[in-house]
């Protein structure tokens, strides 16, 4: 009887270690990542309506994750902290991965992840974030470039980490220019703002998380945007240039160019966008050589205050 009862307890421990290395196996093979994302939706939706929380919260998650390193990295950062309103203070990993359910038997039930790599659509990985990032600095999110384009936070954003590199300065412009290329080709011009020696970074003027201005600036306008730095620039002014009070970006790329001043063409050739049929503007040109017009600074040889002037004889932005 008692070698029976070995035999039994022999078997039985060979059984859990199975199925123990199993559910890991399985776990980290994410057997659901090439399911339909509105079926890995749905299999969500029914687990958070059942709401079958693990009442032993993260240990139950670390029995199988707790060699990973990108896992335990996440006790590093804020989400990982004992903090009060943290994750680890209210659901812990379930607090944004969802209910466990039976995903820890097997496998085979499907937890939120996050990333462009994820099943689970953007927009139900953002409102998890968003259950929490509710603050004024999101307030636009919905709508915004980023969320029309499905981006989820978790393109952008790393949690299982101490250190997130959009949030550092040294690296955001780096983890923004992965995706905004044309930007990241401006930059590198001959003249630019500096954001390659992260002088400034993309988040100076512009709110990722979306605005009710134009391309997400934090300002409501590209001059007023502008106009934060470059306050000299700034009317009213005796004698305005029109496209100047209308738009800096008419005459200057802000992200950089291989004119001076961020121009968007070389003078005279960006002034005669406007300026080409009246008077000697249209012989700035002429014969193509060397001339008054279009040596040294070209038109603004002459028209020097083309941001505009306050002389009382400056109609022509002259002095």
């Amino acid at each position: 009887m008692s070698e029976n009862m070995g035999w039994f307890a022999n078997k039985l421990v060979q059984l859990i270690l199975l199925t123990l290395i199993g559910c890991c196996f399985n776990v980290m093979a994410a057997p659901w990542d090439d399911q339909d994302p509105k079926e890995v939706e749905a299999i969500l939706d029914k687990k958070f309506a059942e709401g079958q929380y693990s009442s032993k919260g993260a240990d139950s998650c670390l029995m199988c994750h707790r060699k990973s390193p990108k896992v335990m990295q996440l006790f590093d950062g804020i989400h990982g902290s004992d903090v009060q309103g943290s994750p680890m203070q209210d659901l812990q990993c379930e607090a944004c991965h969802g209910p466990l359910g039976k995903h820890n038997r097997g496998g085979k039930e499907p937890m939120i992840t996050f990333g462009s790599d994820s099943p689970v659509p953007a927009e139900k990985q953002n409102s998890v974030c968003m259950s929490c990032h509710n603050d004024d600095k999101r307030i636009a999110w919905e709508g915004n470039h980023h969320d029309n384009a499905d981006v989820s936070c978790a393109n952008c954003h790393q949690v299982h980490t101490g250190h997130d590199p959009i949030s550092d300065k040294s690296t955001e412009v780096e983890v923004c220019t992965s995706c905004h290329t044309q930007q990241k080709s401006d930059i590198n011009k001959r003249s630019s703002h500096p954001l390659k020696w992260q002088q400034m970074v993309c988040s100076d003027c512009h709110n990722a998380h979306g605005s009710l201005a134009d391309a997400n600036l934090k300002q409501m306008s590209v001059n007023e945007n502008c106009y934060s730095c470059h306050a000299e620039k700034r009317g009213p002014k005796l004698w305005e240039h029109a496209p100047v009070t209308d738009n800096c970006a008419t005459c200057h790329n802000p992200h950089g160019s291989v004119n001076e001043a961020m121009l968007n063409s070389k003078p005279p050739m960006l002034c005669q966008q406007c300026h080409s049929s009246v008077g000697h503007t249209s012989n700035a040109v002429f014969g193509g050589k060397p001339n008054a017009f279009n040596a040294g600074q070209s038109c603004m040889n002459c028209h020097s205050q083309v941001h505009g002037s306050n002389h009382p004889s400056g109609k022509l932005l002259q002095r």
